[in-house]
C-alpha cells in the first residue's frame, strides 16, 4: 500500500479468498496471532495452489502477492512455520511472511532469523 491507499479489513467470522478466472489481481495482507493462523494458512495454501497451477498450466487466474504478518509469544508457538517458509521458498516474491515474537528468551534458529522481529 502507499499513502492514501484504500484497504479493506475483516476481523473474525467466516471469510475466504476465492478469486475467479478473469478477476483483477489483488494483493493480500493477512494478519494473524497465535492459533488465528488456521484459516489464513488455508488461504495461503489456496494461493500457492493457484500459483502452482498458473505456472504449470497457464490458467486464467491473475494473482497478486500475499504478505502474512504472524505473531506469537515465541517461535515454538508459531504454527505451520516450516510450511510457511516452504511456501515462501517455492513462490519467492509472491508469498512472503514476517513473524513477530513478543516473549522470546532463547536464540532464534537461523532459518527463521531473517523473518522474525520482536524480542
Amino acid at each position: 500500500c502507499t499513502l492514501d491507499s484504500e484497504v479493506a479489513l475483516r476481523v473474525g467470522g467466516d471469510f475466504f479468498f476465492d478469486p475467479q478466472p478473469g478477476d483483477s489481481p489483488v494483493n493480500l495482507v493477512l494478519i494473524a496471532g497465535g492459533v488465528g493462523i488456521n484459516p489464513l494458512f488455508s488461504i495461503l495454501l489456496h494461493i500457492a495452489d493457484l500459483h502452482g497451477y498458473q505456472e504449470g498450466k497457464g490458467n486464467r487466474h491473475k494473482l497478486g502477492t500475499a504478505k502474512l504478518y504472524y505473531s506469537a509469544k515465541n517461535t515454538s508457538e508459531l504454527l505451520f512455520k516450516k510450511n510457511i517458509l516452504g511456501l515462501m521458498k517455492a513462490f519467492p516474491g509472491k508469498i512472503t511472511c514476517c513473524f513477530h515474537v513478543t516473549q522470546q528468551h532463547s536464540q532464534i534458529c537461523k532459518e527463521l532469523q531473517p523473518h522474525v522481529t520482536g524480542k
